[in-house]
């Protein structure tokens, strides 16, 4: 073969080699994996419960959604729901549902095939951000709201007032009043409600006053902790007594009581219920409101 040609072939060789090289495809970069900071960086949302605990809430994505209750975090992935948002794992079911200015969230324990809530763990509610926005749940990035300075605080109107269950022993009584929310929507109570006791004529005896203990009877110097209450909830106080006539104050019969009347903070207008007691000492001791997993077992 002539020099020259030889020359030809191995150009055209080279320059086809090139092309080759050029026209051939990119290999795709493997699929980084989700960085975890991404979690980090969605806001979370409080959500306040009916004991009092808070639940912090987090949904990066439109199925999942992760849970930090009492130091302990919850990985949840969404499942079908009747309505609101549904999302179990972990052996929890969250559940969440919304209205105008609030949203709800249930903690339930799981069956142990993951399908059906078997109780109830906590109720808690956290207000929307505005009244007439729609809410955002699952799926997107719900816009934080402040909760315990945001829920307004209940009132008579919205309240029932009634008596549960008691104890007795050595001259002392004490018994145990619910405070049940019937409106639609979360009230707050924080402290101490004003009780007084009336005969049954209906007139306040004035010889018997209420004094504020902290905790209550069984729970000694217990501070009052503010209680959010979802909507049919309750919330309770104990009214404590003694039942021996005080005979070094000259006391040989004690007041009977027939109702009692109970004011809750914020609040004018009083709630009744009957009361049938007779107090002795010229009081009675009245305990903080409380949420119902911090009511002392009766026996």
């Amino acid at each position: 073969m002539p020099r020259r040609l030889t020359a030809f072939v191995a150009i055209a060789a080279l320059s086809a080699t090139a092309a080759c090289q050029q026209n051939a495809p990119e290999q795709p970069a493997a699929p980084a994996e989700p960085a975890s900071a991404t979690v980090a960086d969605v806001a979370a949302v409080a959500y306040a419960c009916q004991s009092g605990q808070l639940i912090q809430a987090r949904y990066p994505d439109k199925t999942t959604a992760r849970l930090t209750y009492k130091g302990q975090d919850f990985v949840l992935r969404s499942a079908p729901a009747a309505t609101g948002a549904r999302y179990i794992g972990q052996g929890v079911e969250w559940a969440t549902s919304a209205a105008e200015t609030e949203e709800t969230g249930t903690l339930s324990l799981l069956s142990p095939d993951q399908s059906t809530a078997l109780s109830v763990v906590e109720q808690c509610v956290r207000p929307l951000a505005s009244v007439g926005t729609a809410p955002v749940l699952a799926g997107g990035a719900p816009t934080p709201a402040p909760v315990a300075d945001k829920i307004p605080a209940c009132l008579a109107p919205q309240l029932k007032l009634a008596s549960g269950e008691g104890d007795a022993g050595a001259g002392n009584r004490v018994l145990n009043f619910s405070l049940q929310n019937l409106g639609r929507e979360a009230c707050r109570l924080d402290g101490y409600p004003m009780v007084a006791l009336a005969d049954a004529r209906g007139r306040t005896i004035g010889s018997i006053r209420a004094d504020q203990s902290p905790g209550s009877y069984f729970r000694q110097g217990e501070a009052p902790r503010p209680v959010t209450l979802p909507a049919q909830a309750k919330a309770y106080f104990e009214v404590a007594w003694n039942v021996i006539p005080n005979e070094a104050m000259g006391q040989m019969t004690c007041p009977l009581a027939a109702t009692l009347k109970a004011t809750v903070p914020g609040d004018t207008a009083a709630l009744s219920t009957p009361f049938d007691a007779q107090p002795c000492g010229g009081k009675i001791r009245v305990s903080p409101i409380r949420s119902a997993s911090a009511v002392p077992p009766t026996s």
